[in-house]
């Protein structure tokens, strides 16, 4: 942080007379500082080598010399989003479908993922993005999963969550099927070598013990309907088939505030992938998904696996069963909110019928079903993330933070899904115009489905 202060007061110093390269001004802009639920109105703001390096009222403000000037009075300015549940492309991706995934995250807004689907080609990426040799949102990234399977034991467990930490990854990603003790042995090792973790919660395990255990994040608000089950339900002696089908059914609403207590208690992270839940729940056609114009900008093969595996999932869903898990997912969402329980953004893009991006105007839609306010879907995806991060570097307009920004034309407190109402995006200070973002995505629509 040191060397950041310098360069802030170097930028904004009386001897600087020509601003370096790639330095942009946001005149007259109106702030959505995200550090409170306000406005500073009529703002300028000033970005220079991948930072905020001024924020002050336009009238007490000139842009440097040199700087690309961008006229944005009436206009809003905020924080770029963060995806905390993504899934990044796979080792063997091809380079220019790797480019399209981070394009189509950054062209709505979102320039920090969590990449939850974790291999090595993970770590060169994110490299790569922080060097500014490829374009992309900011990655933290998970290595590979843990999962079930029978060289996978408590004695194994240890060394390989040592290994994940020496390799360099961010956290790591616990999937189902783990058993309590196998899944305690990776909680001890990564609190002794100081590594998060976070993803699914096994079934074994349960709610309660995965949060006293420390895990930091809980994706899908996964087993919070299993914690809702009474001692004396029947489905406790049920097979998994049945169990999975019937759950919402049999959930008792009254304990939600003990399991929503227990989640801010133990300071972590709820990521709720709404849309994506009410994709797999909702008794609909698939053509109601077919329908969304973003399908155009990924390549036929995935659209049509998508199709393929929704309608399969309908055949099997118990409509009553899916519209109480999706009502009841809802009450869990505000019940979180209204406790104080930190909230993070995630859809699970790319996943059935959620395009990178895209996807977050299906979750914004929801949340606010569900009674968020706007203001608290927008703190979910910036300041909420960086504080689930334990970091200053984004999720707020500040002087010395990331330029990642977002600027809109209409006021996101009033609406959230004014987020739509897109000028442009900027990444690590890299503007990029509504226009060049067209520009791209016509590219891409050339190259997806036909």
């Amino acid at each position: 942080m040191r060397k950041i202060a310098a360069l802030i007061a170097l930028l904004t110093g009386a001897g600087c007379q020509t601003a370096p390269e790639g330095t942009v001004a946001f005149v007259g802009v109106n702030v959505v500082p995200m550090d409170s639920e306000r406005i500073l109105e009529d703002h300028t703001v000033v970005t220079s080598l991948g930072r905020i390096t001024a924020l002050g009222p336009s009238s007490e403000s000139s842009p440097p010399r040199g700087a690309q000037v961008i006229d944005a009075h009436g206009m809003f300015l905020l924080p770029g989003l963060t995806e905390m549940h993504a899934h990044l492309p796979a080792a063997d991706t091809p380079p220019e479908e790797v480019d399209r995934i981070l394009f189509l995250f950054l062209s709505n807004g979102v320039t920090t993922v969590r990449g939850m689907l974790g291999n090595a080609s993970h770590l060169l990426l994110r490299q790569e993005i922080e060097e500014g040799t490829r374009l992309g949102p900011t990655v933290y990234a998970a290595g590979p999963a843990f999962r079930a399977s029978e060289d996978f034991t408590v004695e194994s467990a240890p060394e390989r969550v040592a290994q994940q930490k020496a390799a360099g990854y961010d956290l790591l990603k616990i999937l189902e099927g783990l058993s309590v003790e196998v899944y305690d042995a990776i909680a001890d090792e990564a609190k002794r070598v100081g590594i998060p973790f976070g993803g699914h919660v096994p079934n074994e395990v349960g709610l309660l013990h995965a949060l006293s255990a420390g895990q930091r994040s809980v994706d899908h608000l996964d087993n919070y309907l299993d914690a809702l089950l009474p001692d004396d339900s029947p489905l406790n002696d049920a097979d998994a088939a049945t169990r999975s089908r019937d759950l919402a059914l049999h959930a008792d609403e009254s304990l939600i505030p003990a399991v929503v207590a227990a989640t801010k208690i133990a300071d972590a992270s709820a990521v709720p992938t709404m849309a994506l839940w009410e994709t797999f729940n909702a008794d609909v056609g698939v053509e109601t998904y077919t329908a969304q114009e973003e399908l155009k900008y990924l390549p036929a093969e995935t659209v049509n696996a998508w199709i393929r595996s929704q309608e399969e999932r309908r055949a099997r869903i118990n409509p009553e069963a899916g519209a109480r898990v999706i009502e009841i997912r809802k009450k869990i969402l505000k019940a979180l909110q209204d406790e104080g329980a930190r909230i993070v953004f995630g859809t699970d893009a790319p996943q059935v019928f959620s395009v990178p991006g895209f996807s977050i105007h299906r979750e914004i839609a929801i949340m606010a079903s569900a009674g968020l306010t706007p203001y608290e879907i927008l703190a979910s995806a910036t300041r909420n993330a960086a504080e689930h991060f334990r970091t200053d570097e984004f999720g707020r307009v500040a002087v010395g933070a990331r330029a990642d920004l977002l600027l809109i034309q209409e006021n996101p407190l009033d609406d959230a899904a004014n987020l739509a109402s897109r000028v442009g995006v900027m990444v690590r200070g890299r503007w990029l115009s509504e226009e060049r973002i067209q520009a791209r995505l016509a590219e891409l629509a050339s190259a997806g489905p036909q």
